[in-house]
């Protein structure tokens, strides 16, 4: 289990692993009302090495990506709720629309993103391919989303029963 980092305190928790070698790699998202779907995609981030790093966009990053209906989990119950995840190793939550600023920050070796992007369009790409790590992508399990999930509540409960 790892925990939730302000982004000083996890430079300095980073610099750390790479003094011991550990192979970072880093992923983001919204990770609102957790499911399989994102479960299996940090399984499968974390294989690829040895630290798996979380950015969690913060509440308002949210808002002005996804509209003022979300997020339903606040951000610091999805930081606490992927800080506890053994295969998450560290979180810390980025205000911007994208994860750019952490990134560069992170400079991890092995960057992560569902294979809905194509590499070319994966932001922080440059960063990492610079510093000689690498960008992969991983499948989503199908039939498995927040939105999904909104709409199976919806249709459940706004019936009278």
């Amino acid at each position: 289990m790892g925990m939730v980092y302000s982004l000083k305190e996890l430079t300095e928790q980073l610099l750390q692993w790479k003094r011991l070698n550990k192979k970072v790699v880093f992923t983001n998202g919204v990770f609102d009302i957790l499911h399989r779907g994102h479960i299996e995609y940090l399984l499968s981030a974390k294989k690829m090495g040895d630290v798996l790093v979380v950015g969690v966009n913060s509440d308002s990053s949210v808002r002005r990506i996804k509209g003022p209906l979300r997020p339903i989990v606040n951000e610091q119950d999805r930081a606490f709720i992927l800080s506890q995840l053994s295969c998450v190793d560290a979180v810390c939550l980025f205000d911007e629309e994208t994860p750019y600023n952490l990134i560069t920050a992170v400079v991890p070796d092995v960057l992560v993103k569902g294979a809905d992007y194509t590499i070319g369009t994966i932001v922080g790409r440059d960063i990492v391919e610079k510093a000689g790590g690498h960008v992969q992508t991983i499948e989503f399990v199908p039939d498995r989303s927040t939105t999904g999930i909104v709409e199976t509540i919806v249709q459940r409960f706004s019936k009278p029963q």
